[in-house]
């Protein structure tokens, strides 16, 4: 799932260490999040939207698979 929360790591001037310990979550999280290699669970992208005061489209871009 394509997702901009490198972007929004970046418009906080948060490192990946930084946000990682403020969700509760490894490093290497965040990293394969934002590699789009790991889809969120729900409750984690809800997390996520919620700490940086957006919608979790707003930061998560489901694409169709069919």
């Amino acid at each position: 799932m394509k997702n901009k929360l490198k972007y929004y790591r970046a418009l906080h001037n948060l490192t990946q260490e930084d946000l990682a310990k403020k969700l509760g979550v490894s490093r290497q999280t965040i990293i394969a999040i934002e590699k789009g290699k790991y889809d969120p669970s729900l409750k984690l992208a809800f997390k996520i939207a919620k700490f940086f005061g957006v919608k979790i489209e707003d930061i998560f871009i489901y694409e169709d698979d069919e």
